[in-house]
């Protein structure tokens, strides 16, 4: 039994280690993918500034490594043999000093070291040493000038590289006294490695500044051809000034840009013209229809009869609207309180209160198509007068948004319906009376235009208990 206990115990002890393990792995993974989120939104979004990443990066590591491998060769490898040279010049003085410490020959020595070595040297009658200095930042010096005093006289000393800077000053103590040494820093340290890494910040300087000119000229056309792509996309005249430049790559994409314009434009304009004869072809038809029904008799059956001509007329002219889209109308600036204020002129007919609020004292001006963006409002006001009693539009602008909710107290729409009724033709039950005039194609042309302004249409609920429709546009 005792040993059944133990199997049972160990057996829990691997599940709970297996677990552990188990979330300190996700732990590790989300952590990695939260580094990596955070890494990727701190970089630059833009075309611009990776190039100049791409640019600079290898510039910044060259110049790193560079600096790094003249900084261990070539600086300390001077710096080691000119303090190694000051060291001996040092230890040759105290040699000969040892050999004759009188009064003449400590002054003959203190000139020979003047005029031959270039060293102030000085017998100072003192017994200890001065306490240890704080060594600097960059102890360079300090480290290979006190290694090679320490192997050529291995005695006890005192360096000072900070207390003036053109100077180094040595004190070794011998016997009773201090002898003091005071060299020129030129003689310890490399000084003039300075100038390299001045030559070669400053050619990096103009080597980046170089690069920039050319790249910003490299994007420029690039970015032009953005703008007028956009500026396609929203229905708007391209730039004046856009033409194919730039590198070959980026003429590529503008020309092929230009011929998908045309080709888009030229189709548009043969289907409209198409569309234009159908619809002539039609009316003349239905005008046939209606002088005939003007010389029949008033009687229930002729009543019928021009009910349904009318019918069938207001469902041509939205099939044609629907199918001809923006057409070839262009953007041109369209005051946004003038044209509501004729909208709910318009829709006061279909006795239902309609109100306007807008957070802007003064008009605003948007560049707008302005027949096809008054269909398109027209149609969500009228949805919503249909089916409520109140309807309020709202207009406002949010950041580089031209945002308008038309907001409506009525029955709604169910969410799951809501992607569905922007389908053609497609009709919700409590909407499925001919008797209106419902063709099903009210909210598709509405989206289809608001998309040919490069915005979109959204529908949501309302505050008043009903739908909310939100047709957003890029100011």
């Amino acid at each position: 039994m005792a040993f059944l206990g133990q199997s049972a115990h160990l057996a829990r002890t691997r599940v709970g280690l297996r677990r552990l393990t188990s979330a300190l792995l996700k732990a590790l993974d989300y952590i990695q993918s939260a580094g990596m989120r955070l890494f990727a939104e701190m970089l630059p979004k833009g075309l611009y500034a990776r190039a100049l990443i791409i640019i600079i990066a290898p510039i910044v590591v060259l110049e790193g490594v560079v600096a790094f491998v003249f900084m261990e060769r070539h600086w300390q490898a001077v710096t080691s043999r000119l303090s190694e040279a000051t060291a001996r010049d040092i230890a040759a003085l105290i040699s000969v000093y040892e050999q004759n410490p009188s009064d003449d020959g400590q002054k003959r020595l203190i000139e020979m070291a003047r005029e031959k070595l270039n060293l102030q040297m000085t017998i100072l009658r003192q017994n200890d040493l001065p306490p240890a200095r704080p060594k600097p930042f960059f102890d360079l010096l300090d480290r290979e000038l006190s290694r090679q005093i320490s192997t050529q006289i291995n005695r006890p000393y005192w360096i000072d590289t900070v207390g003036q800077s053109n100077l180094v000053e040595i004190r070794v103590k011998h016997n009773d006294e201090i002898l003091r040494f005071v060299a020129r820093r030129t003689q310890t340290y490399a000084s003039n490695s300075e100038i390299f890494l001045v030559w070669m910040v400053g050619s990096s300087v103009i080597l980046l500044t170089v690069a920039i000119m050319f790249l910003r000229n490299q994007i420029r056309p690039i970015l032009r051809l953005a703008e007028a792509a956009d500026a396609f996309g929203k229905g708007r005249p391209e730039p004046p000034d856009f033409k194919p430049r730039g590198a070959r790559e980026v003429r590529q994409a503008a020309l092929a840009f230009l011929e998908m314009k045309e080709r888009i434009t030229t189709h548009v304009e043969q289907r409209t013209t198409m569309l234009a004869g159908v619809s002539h072809d039609l009316r003349t038809v239905l005008t046939r229809f209606k002088l005939q029904l003007a010389l029949l008799e008033d009687s229930p059956e002729s009543q019928s009869l021009r009910a349904d001509v009318d019918e069938m007329q207001h469902m041509l002219e939205d099939y044609l609207a629907f199918a001809k889209g923006h057409g070839g109308e262009e953007a041109k600036p369209v005051r946004l309180k003038e044209l509501l204020n004729e909208i709910i002129d318009e829709a006061s007919m279909l006795g239902v209160d309609i109100q306007l609020k807008t957070r802007r004292r003064k008009d605003l001006v948007v560049p707008l198509k302005r027949h096809a963006f008054k269909r398109a409002l027209s149609n969500l006001v009228s949805n919503a007068a249909r089916f409520a009693e109140t309807v309020v539009i709202r207009a406002a602008t949010e950041r580089r948004w031209l945002r308008i909710e038309i907001d409506d107290d009525g029955p709604g729409i169910p969410v799951e319906e809501r992607d569905h009724v922007f389908e053609p033709f497609y009709r919700l039950d409590v909407a499925r009376n001919q008797d209106k005039g419902n063709t099903g194609l009210g909210l598709a042309i509405a989206r289809d235009i608001a998309r040919s302004h490069g915005g979109e249409i959204t529908l949501g609920e309302s505050s008043m208990g009903g739908l909310r429709a939100v047709i957003s546009i890029p100011l």
